[in-house]
């Protein structure tokens, strides 16, 4: 037979078998309880009935005893119980009486024949009451002793009243458990099914999102265990908790996911949009030159032209494939690197292509020192200061801060646009993200790409970058590993 399937139906017979067991252990311990008390007390009457022989008229003699009261004569005759056994042996001679029911005078003393006599003869004296055969009369407790002249007197009582009351209680017994059985079965259900309805409605739940289309677009699984089945003191509540917790983390993996998409298609779409720009000009300066070509004025713009915007497609594909290299995990280098000397060298590049802007460099007492790749940290300070030079106007002070552990760019210019700084400050850090609406890159402006390439190498290096920006206070903190 297949064990159920169901929880409920599984706590239902687990219950029901330690009913059951309990029960079943309890019944018989009280069987074998009641049994040995009522032989106790069965001995006990044997020997007081034997006592009565030893003491007493011979069995030959009872008979002329005067007849009890009416109300018990027909149970006890002589102050003995109907089915009393007494038996004298002595010298070879031997007789005995049972006390028998009659229809007509209720009791009366009848001799025992040799084959109960024989029975009784095998009983050794003085040992006390012992279990034995009566051919014809039962099973009898009886019990022998020695008479002071040197008799054997033997007095037996049935086992049929004991036996009878215990195969009684056996019955009750039985038809107790099976009633027992049949209560613990209704009211299992009842109760089970009434405790694990909390794990239903968490069961619920969970089907309820599992026919959500999760494969692809935004997701939201909004589904959650109601609050009153998530106390985590009960077990009901753990799970409840513990699929809350889980449902928040896929909610959160495919909202991840789906930015990711998004970035993926917009960075495609960017990248292209970049790239279709140099290309078309290529391509027009080309069909130039080949419609002209006795004209060395036109062909030398044109190749002027293609040699420039190969240039940038040269550095936006190089953007990108650092970017690449970055997003893969490839390692950077980890080598000491003089922080110092290297913003040395970028303020002074600065201050030669943007005499304009004034340029202001702190620096501690002490040189600074940090772990890293320094072609990429040099890539991270000339990006940031190019940022600075490219997006203030003339008159504006940058000013380049070294620090125990990085360094940290701050301008007095206008500010990053609002619509660049998002909630947690990292819009402005997002792959292709320009202040200006227009596409077309100018011969000063960029592909919106410096800042991501900065947090990309920073990231990559252990550290952060954090932006702060008002209008008149502009500043991006770099934190990099310490030597």
């Amino acid at each position: 037979m297949r064990a159920p399937r169901s929880l409920t139906s599984r706590l239902v017979l687990t219950v029901v078998a330690l009913v059951l067991l309990v029960t079943v252990v309890v019944a018989a311990l009280t069987s074998v309880v009641m049994h040995a008390y009522l032989s106790d007390r069965l001995d006990g009457d044997v020997s007081e009935a034997l006592a009565r022989e030893v003491r007493g008229p011979g069995p030959d003699e009872m008979s002329r005893l005067p007849p009890p009261p009416e109300e018990v004569q027909d149970f006890i005759v002589g102050g003995q119980a109907i089915g009393t056994v007494s038996a004298r042996f002595d010298d070879g001679s031997r007789d005995g009486r049972v006390l028998a029911e009659e229809p007509k005078i209720g009791a009366d003393l009848r001799d025992l024949d040799d084959a109960v006599l024989d029975a009784l003869a095998e009983v050794e004296p003085d040992r006390g009451p012992v279990t034995a055969e009566l051919p014809g009369l039962g099973t009898y407790r009886v019990e022998a002793r020695t008479t002071q002249d040197g008799g054997v007197a033997v007095a037996g009582l049935p086992t049929s009243e004991v036996d009878g009351a215990v195969r009684l209680l056996l019955l009750a017994e039985a038809i107790l458990v099976v009633l027992g059985a049949a209560a613990a079965w209704l009211a299992g259900r009842v109760v089970v099914r009434r405790q694990l309805r909390p794990l239903t409605e968490v069961a619920q739940t969970a089907h309820a999102v599992a026919e959500l289309p999760l494969a692809s677009g935004e997701i939201g699984v909004t589904e959650r265990v109601p609050a009153h089945l998530t106390d985590e003191h009960t077990e009901v509540g753990q799970v409840g908790a513990a699929l809350n917790t889980l449902l928040a983390h896929v909610e959160g993996s495919l909202d991840a996911r789906h930015r990711s998409e998004q970035q993926v298609r917009q960075f495609v779409a960017d990248a292209s949009h970049e790239l279709r720009t140099p290309l078309a000009t290529i391509v027009g300066y080309t069909e130039l030159a080949r419609r002209r070509p006795g004209d060395p004025e036109a062909a030398a713009t044109a190749l002027g032209k293609v040699e420039e915007e190969s240039a940038r497609m040269t550095s936006l594909v190089e953007d990108l494939l650092l970017l690449a290299r970055l997003d893969a995990g490839r390692p950077l280098a980890r080598e000491p690197v003089d922080l110092t000397r290297l913003l040395l060298e970028a303020v002074a590049d600065a201050r030669v292509l943007a005499p304009e802007h004034r340029w202001r460099l702190e620096l501690p007492d002490e040189a600074v020192e940090v772990l890293g790749d320094e072609q990429r940290l040099h890539q991270v300070v000339t990006n940031l200061l190019t940022n600075a030079r490219k997006h203030t106007p003339p008159g504006t002070t940058v000013t380049l801060t070294a620090r125990p552990a990085g360094f940290a760019v701050h301008d007095d210019g206008p500010g990053f646009p609002a619509d660049l700084v998002s909630a947690d400050g990292r819009g402005a850090f997002e792959r292709f993200a320009r202040g200006d609406a227009a596409r077309t890159r100018g011969r000063s402006g960029g592909a919106g790409l410096g800042l991501a390439i900065v947090e990309a190498v920073v990231g990559a290096h252990g550290g952060r970058v954090e932006l702060r920006t008002a209008p008149g206070d502009t500043t991006i903190e770099v934190e990099l590993p310490a030597r």
